[in-house]
């Protein structure tokens, strides 16, 4: 067994572990479950946590160099010890960028926005259910069911804050800061892409313009050679045609 090898057996079952965290967490956290309620939704996400723990120690031990491995892959190591608080469980579906990833085609701009809105997407539901969970049980909040917090997640990552909405707690603010990053991130990548897209449609146009402008020049230009040709030919008989008949 080598990492590669087990990377490819591993990368389906994490992606179904990752959905079923996804969807465990949105019935605790939108069904406000209390302790007693969510026994069965606990052991749900704590059986993934332990699926992607095995899936951690299993690439640190048949990577070649284990200890530059494990360097390179201190994030892997974060994000399973930091979800002791269970908004930052949802750190956990980053293995789901790794479809969008390979799934976004082949082109590179059609990869990048594929990449960008599907990872906006997910972040804005992500962010949505964290700060739910942090705040529908706090004094003084104003963010109570899921509703509210989709809309104050989408107008948090795209950077329009419109303040009706707003988290009280510290969590909730921290989650508020990470959604702000993302949105300017994502925000700068689609901006880019589409003034690619633009400028290579612009070019293209342009392009296709002068060449429809030049053609008729390039005809006379063609016809103009030929003639050129045809009389240099006719110079040259005439100028061998005495050489075959001498002058007695």
């Amino acid at each position: 067994m080598t990492q590669q090898l087990w990377r490819r057996y591993m990368e389906w079952p994490l992606i179904v572990a990752a959905l079923v965290f996804l969807a465990a967490y949105s019935v605790q956290v939108i069904g406000n479950l209390q302790e007693r309620a969510s026994g069965v939704v606990d052991t749900i996400v704590w059986l993934t946590w332990v699926l992607f723990v095995v899936d951690y120690l299993a690439n640190l031990v048949l990577a070649p160099q284990r200890g530059r491995w494990f360097i390179r892959n201190l994030h892997e190591l974060l994000i399973l010890a930091l979800p002791v608080l269970r908004p930052l469980r949802l750190l956990r579906l980053v293995t789901l960028l790794r479809v969008l990833r390979k799934t976004a085609g082949t082109a590179l701009r059609g990869r990048i926005v594929t990449f960008v809105l599907g990872a906006a997407l997910l972040l804005t539901y992500c962010g949505a259910l964290a700060v739910l969970d942090v705040e529908e049980n706090a004094d003084g909040a104003n963010i109570r069911n899921f509703g509210d917090a989709l809309w104050w997640a989408l107008v948090t990552i795209t950077t329009v804050g419109y303040g009706d909405h707003y988290p009280v707690t510290f969590t909730g603010r921290c989650v508020a800061a990470g959604l702000m990053v993302c949105g300017i991130a994502v925000l700068g990548v689609v901006t880019a892409s589409v003034a690619s897209w633009l400028v290579e449609q612009v070019s293209q146009g342009a392009a296709s313009a002068t060449a429809k402008a030049e053609e008729p020049l390039r005809l006379e230009v063609r016809r103009l050679s030929e003639q050129v040709e045809r009389l240099a030919a006719l110079i040259e008989t005439e100028a061998v045609a005495p050489s075959d008949h001498p002058r007695p």
